[in-house]
């Protein structure tokens, strides 16, 4: 791995640390990581393959990617203060964002330090045509995974949105 991928994947993985504190939601809790995972995506996804299984890995990968975005956004605590939404990510919330992210981490790895003949024929086997299938899958997981957690806290924080009571007419007798 290069000193960029090291420094890509180890800021993924602490994105979700900001929020172990509860603070306020607000443009940039939804700009910071979708910056970041727009820039591996524009630095690591060249081509989306589509020979043989490619994109049934890529689909497997975005699936999980999405289970892992939709249950992390389900375990972000949410409330609201005065007329302002606070967001604080829990244990099973961070969990599941370390997981993801950290697994891509560990794979890579793992395919530098003697797992790539596995990987080769396994992908043979399954036919998935080669290194960019799966950058592509991983890639597309991460953004997938990014998308569905803030899609679901946003909409979750829509639902918490204060509105200012109407004023109450008073009678006169």
């Amino acid at each position: 791995m290069t000193t960029t991928e090291w420094i890509t994947d180890i800021v993924l993985i602490l994105v979700v640390f900001r929020q172990l504190r509860e603070g306020r939601l607000d443009l940039k809790s939804f700009l910071i990581p979708l910056g970041i995972v727009a820039f591996v995506a524009y630095a690591y996804l060249d081509t989306i393959p589509t020979a043989g299984n490619d994109l049934v890995l890529i689909g497997i990968l975005m699936a999980v990617g999405a289970a892992l975005g939709t249950a992390g956004g389900i375990h972000t605590r949410l409330r609201t203060a005065g007329e302002h939404v606070l967001i604080k990510a829990g244990a099973v919330s961070a969990t599941l964002w370390v997981l993801g992210m950290g697994a891509r981490m560990v794979f890579q790895l793992w395919i530098e330090h003697g797992g790539a003949d596995d990987v080769g024929r396994f992908s043979v086997t399954h036919h998935i045509t080669g290194d960019q299938a799966w950058v592509a899958a991983f890639v597309l997981m991460a953004l997938t995974e990014v998308v569905t957690r803030l899609a679901t806290i946003f909409l979750r924080s829509r639902s918490r949105t204060v509105t200012r009571p109407a004023p109450a007419f008073e009678r006169t007798a």
